[in-house]
């Protein structure tokens, strides 16, 4: 069963006629100027590797204990946020599939694996995905079995793979030609976290990301409307709460501070096999309610975080600078 799962990260072309385009794309980069035919030779072989590494990757994570723990804590608190989105009511793969719009024709040819366009319930927004700051995976296991479980999450929710963007500044070529060969929308630019949901519900996937991070984040979507469409899978926010100083939280982090009372959390399971993989990792969502109890003069404060005075920064700066939200319908 495990491996059926996961024939969809297989080429779907008969070896013949992948054979045959791979003489091709040698033969043009032999007569392209300044190409050596075995680097991209090279470059393939390193993709197989790693899409095998991924692969087996996955097939350990759906037999695991802490697989089926994980998607009951999200199922859990993905139920009760589209209730509040007023999705129909059905199977959590159902509702989430209701919620997607006018995918292209040439859909399920980008996105190997994800949903086909005749099973989707057409509905009044996109379900998005973004992926900030997983690492190497091609060279680190922890890595990797985060991207792993990013792409079995995405699959269980109906999510298509060119719904979810993934950044980190430290990805490498490779890195990036495995992502794009997955389907997966690889951003160009490093938004810091400072990406706004624009009205379409969108899970943010942060696994072991800098508190900056998160903190740019909800600056980005600071409003009510904004993060009720917000779901964010990482550090947890009560243990980011527990281990800073009260005054460094409500300096450095001021927008982390005020949401603390003002969201859900759930905590994922912990089993020996993958604590180092998503130790402190929790769910979290934004009922209106809570947000609606909080201080007025809480969404009044609008500063766009600067960290100048922060020291031991857990992110790495844009270096263009003056990067301010981004739109998350300008892809």
């Amino acid at each position: 069963m495990a491996a059926e799962a996961w024939e969809s990260w297989q080429a779907a072309a008969p070896r013949r006629k992948r054979l045959a385009a791979q003489r091709q794309r040698r033969r043009e980069a032999a007569a392209a100027p300044g190409r050596d035919p075995e680097e991209d030779r090279d470059s393939e072989e390193d993709r197989g590797v790693v899409l095998r590494r991924i692969r087996e990757a996955g097939e350990d994570l759906l037999i695991s204990d802490f697989w089926s723990s994980a998607l009951e804590t999200i199922n859990s608190c993905l139920r009760k946020h589209l209730v509040q989105l007023k999705a129909p009511v059905g199977t959590l793969p159902e509702a989430l599939g209701s919620l997607h719009l006018d995918l292209s024709p040439n859909e399920s040819a980008v996105a190997p694996g994800s949903v086909p366009r005749d099973t989707l319930v057409p509905g009044s927004c996109h379900l998005r995905c973004v992926c900030y700051g997983i690492g190497n995976f091609a060279t680190c296991v922890v890595a990797r079995n985060q991207l792993t479980f990013l792409l079995l999450f995405l699959e269980k929710c109906q999510i298509p793979r060119s719904h979810c963007c993934v950044y980190d500044p430290l990805f490498s070529p490779l890195e990036t030609a495995v992502l794009n060969s997955l389907g997966m929308a690889v951003l160009s630019e490093n938004e810091e976290g400072k990406r706004s949901v624009c009205g379409e519900p969108t899970i943010f996937y942060m696994p072991h990301c800098g508190t900056a991070l998160y903190n740019n984040l909800l600056w980005s979507n600071w409003s009510v409307d904004a993060l009720s469409k917000t779901v964010i899978i990482g550090n947890s926010f009560t243990g980011l709460q527990e281990r800073l100083l009260t005054r460094i939280l409500q300096k450095n982090y001021v927008y982390v501070a005020k949401i603390l009372n003002g969201l859900e959390e759930l905590e994922f399971p912990q089993t020996s096999q993958y604590m180092d993989i998503f130790n402190d990792t929790s769910i979290h969502w934004f009922p209106v309610q809570k947000l609606e109890q909080l201080p007025p003069d809480t969404w009044a404060f609008r500063e766009e975080p600067d960290y100048q005075d922060c020291k031991d920064l857990e992110i790495i700066r844009n270096k263009t600078g003056g990067l301010s939200a981004i739109d998350l319908n300008s892809l």
